[in-house]
């Protein structure tokens, strides 16, 4: 496989994404790119030769509410400069590196299909940054998501003018040492060029990428660790018939059900005769509620990847039509509606994960009270149920959605904003919550079907139970739990779900 990823008018899908970011391949500019690129920036540079005196936003104008306020010509370099530096008002968190890497990919592939009217030296530049592993530091708060990500985007495009802050080797450095070190000088940024660095949504929709994969992975793992309560439940095979969903033909729901009934399909365990008539929602209702999720999972996929394969700064600039149009491609609502719809989706597999250990816990079904043999002298697995409702507990804080807030800013001239920025770093934060709870359901479950005759379950199943059982033991009796969670944690993490679905419904 080639370690490069050529940037060229091909749209970046989920598993180009995953690749690329997982493998650390190196970028690189197809012709076609660089011609795009060489075309647009021609274009603007003759529109505003001579006398021409258009005014035209961004360019010779100041930014925001003054916007009316023209730019002298000989000042057009300096507008830029200012504009980078004025805008990194960045604060709160650090925004992780790889979260900063993709933001650096998809700055790359909006300004590469040449309707910003950037300098091909400016795109190399950002080539060579990612190239180089030269990570700009870049800050959490500031991006109303409607301007564009503008404090997150000052910050991601400071080093390039010899300012702000990267990492090298994970320590925080001082920018003005990437011209001794890799000899790159500090750019003088041409006119539009700053506000095509800051404008767009790629702050946004890294967060949103990375927050996607890991939905799209713990949807699965869901499925996985969920067939095993199933057995440790000794639950009724009924609902997973596909007869059921047949008449109620969500793809989601199928998919789980599917994906259930395969990983349950060789089980003496789950055919032997019930005691219980029917079981609780968060068992019998697992192909309802985790198939819904997965429907909310594939629309996000559709709205993120359409915006991160988009042109999102402005003004946009199209040489063939003769045409500088200024518009609001900028504006983060599409991704801010879906990441609270996909932050609502993952918050509920967390939900019904909960229950799930919660029921493991009751005594009920021939399973002892907090899954130990001497319940009363060891209180065994009461208090992970007490995290996982914890957490869920949070996510349901975080779940209010940023979508329906919008506050004025520049005077008056961004009146409606989008707010998505936030909801992108909440979404995230409730997907890495969900992995914890679901890594609480996997060490119930694991113990709980040890209760029964667990050899009689399907093999897959009995293979997670062997690889649980590589690094966390069978509790016999108390022990500091959050080292054996955390162990779980790591398992869960490391798991593929095609080596345990096969051919694997999402």
């Amino acid at each position: 496989m080639s370690n490069i990823h050529l940037i060229d008018n091909t749209p970046l899908t989920v598993k180009k994404i995953r690749e690329v970011v997982n493998s650390h391949k190196q970028l690189e500019l197809s012709a076609g790119a660089k011609e795009a690129i060489l075309g647009c920036r021609r274009y603007l540079e003759e529109r505003f030769t001579g006398d021409n005196h258009d005014v035209v936003y961004g360019i010779n104008t100041g930014f925001g509410s003054l916007c009316n306020v023209q730019v002298e010509k000989q000042d057009l370099e300096q507008l830029q400069h200012n504009l980078v530096m004025s805008h990194a008002c960045g604060a709160g968190d650090l925004v992780p590196e790889k979260i900063v890497r993709v933001m650096m990919l998809l700055k790359i592939q909006s300004l590469a299909q040449g309707h910003s009217g950037v300098t091909l030296e400016l795109v190399n530049r950002l080539v060579d940054f990612y190239n180089l592993n030269i990570i700009p530091v870049v800050y959490t708060q500031g991006s109303l998501g409607a301007s564009g990500d503008l404090a997150p985007l000052a910050h991601l495009s400071l080093p390039i003018i010899g300012l702000g802050e990267y990492y090298e080797d994970g320590v925080r450095t001082d920018a003005e040492n990437i011209e001794a070190k890799y000899g790159l000088t500090p750019l003088k940024l041409k006119a539009k060029e700053g506000l095509a660095l800051l404008n767009g949504t790629q702050f946004m929709g890294a967060y949103g990428v990375v927050a996607l994969l890991k939905s799209m992975d713990l949807s699965l793992k869901a499925d996985l660790i969920s067939a095993l309560s199933f057995e440790a439940y000794d639950c009724r095979l009924d609902p997973l018939d596909a007869l059921i969903h047949q008449v109620r033909p969500h793809p989601g729901q199928i998919a789980t059900a599917t994906n259930l009934r395969n990983l349950l399909s060789e089980s003496a365990l789950a055919r032997q005769e019930k005691q219980a008539v029917q079981d609780p929602y968060s068992f019998r209702c697992i192909p309802q509620v985790h198939g819904a999720t997965k429907d909310v999972i594939s629309h996000a996929r559709e709205v993120i990847l359409r915006e991160i394969n988009s042109v999102t700064d402005n003004p946009n600039i199209f040489p063939d039509e003769d045409k500088i149009l200024s518009g609001g491609n900028f504006h983060g609502q599409p991704l801010a509606l879906i990441f609270d719809y996909l932050a609502i989706g993952m918050a509920e597999l967390g939900n019904i994960s909960e229950r799930r250990t919660f029921k493991l816990n009751m005594g009920h079904r021939g399973l002892p009270p907090f899954l130990m043999e001497k319940a009363g002298l060891d209180s065994g697995f009461m208090i992970t149920q007490y995290t996982a409702a914890s957490i869920v507990s949070e996510n349901k804080q975080l779940c209010t959605p940023s979508s329906v807030d919008s506050i004025v800013s520049s005077n008056g001239q961004e009146d409606h904003v989008s707010m998505g920025a936030n909801g992108a770093v909440k979404l995230l934060k409730v997907v890495e919550n969900l992995e914890k709870i679901l890594a609480i359901e996997l060490i119930n479950a694991t113990q709980g079907v040890q209760f029964r005759d667990w050899e009689r379950t399907s093999p897959v199943l009995k293979g997670l139970i062997n690889k649980i059982r590589e690094k966390v033991p069978f509790i016999k009796a108390d022990v500091v739990m959050y080292k054996e969670m955390r162990k779980t944690e790591g398992i869960l993490r490391e798991i593929n779900p095609e080596d345990y679905l096969g051919h694997v419904l999402s």
